[in-house]
């Protein structure tokens, strides 16, 4: 049976060589580690999504280094999106390799949205990011376009990505700077879409999954620090070295999409549970 992999990366914080986020963490080496976890896989997934603050201000410098550490990943389709981290404009500049998606045709100035085929299914990115906020927002423009992407795409399997859950996460800091405008209206525009397997995000470094319009919504564990998992309203705004991650998110032909969380890293392992003759190991 063919399956499509798509997996899903997010929330890298990357910056300029040496440099730490937040006076304390440099996060290269654990995409390094994440993209070496991805090149052990022992099925090569058909593309790559990270879904937003590839950065963690926007700089060229940074957008540098993001390339250099990917790199590894060679001729795997990566597809890029903006969190509320990065700079749309420098995002363009620093990969104009991958004009033909980012720069969309909202214009150069404009939104980064686009539509895309990875194997059986389509992925559908969809940006929140208001300039200059952390908040995100989608405005009737961009939600015009997904419907109208979507009527396009009615016969296949959609996947939507997305930078800022439109869901109440319940960790109070987060929840104050999440989707603030648009979240009904998406989930009223992906309930009419039966075929929308599932919308992706990132922005809360944990794995969060939670029903929406008719299919899952969740995001992914970040590469490197991790949201505080603290339910208060009142939560303060921390973060962790919990263990990082990413998503797989599998598509047999014909079939449903599974979704399987990996844990970044090397690990001791394969071992076997039985013996040569198939008695299981005393």
């Amino acid at each position: 049976m063919t399956t499509t992999l798509l997996l899903q990366l997010s929330d890298l914080h990357i910056r300029e060589p040496g440099r730490l986020a937040y006076g304390r963490i440099n996060t290269a080496p654990y995409l390094q580690q994440a993209v070496q976890s991805i090149t052990r896989l022992p099925q090569r997934p058909d593309a790559v999504v990270i879904t937003g603050d590839l950065t963690d201000f926007g700089r060229a410098a940074e957008y540098d280094h993001l390339r250099a550490l990917l790199a590894p990943l060679g001729s795997m389709p990566i597809y890029l999106l903006p969190g509320n981290h990065d700079d749309r404009s420098q995002l363009r500049a620093s990969f104009p390799e991958h004009a033909h998606y980012l720069g969309n045709h909202l214009g150069h100035d404009g939104f980064v949205q686009y539509s895309v085929p990875v194997g059986d299914l389509q992925l559908i990115a969809l940006d929140t990011v208001v300039p200059g906020a952390s908040t995100g927002s989608l405005c009737a423009q961009r939600l015009a376009w997904l419907e109208a992407e979507l009527e396009r795409q009615s016969h296949r399997p959609v996947v939507i990505a997305m930078h800022h859950p439109p869901f109440q996460t319940l960790i109070g800091h987060m929840d104050h700077i999440g989707l603030l405008e648009g979240a009904q209206a998406l989930e009223a525009i992906v309930a009419r879409h039966p075929n929308v397997e599932r919308v992706i995000c990132g922005h809360l470094h944990r794995s969060i999954q939670v029903r929406f319009g008719g299919t899952i919504a969740s995001t992914v564990p970040a590469p490197a620090h991790q949201v505080s998992l603290d339910l208060s309203p009142q939560a303060a705004s921390t973060w962790m070295l919990e263990p990082p991650g990413f998503a797989i998110h599998a598509l047999p032909r014909g079939a449903r999409m599974v979704s399987h969380l990996a844990a970044s890293g090397a690990f001791e392992g394969p071992f076997p549970f039985h013996e040569p003759d198939g008695q299981l190991i005393d």
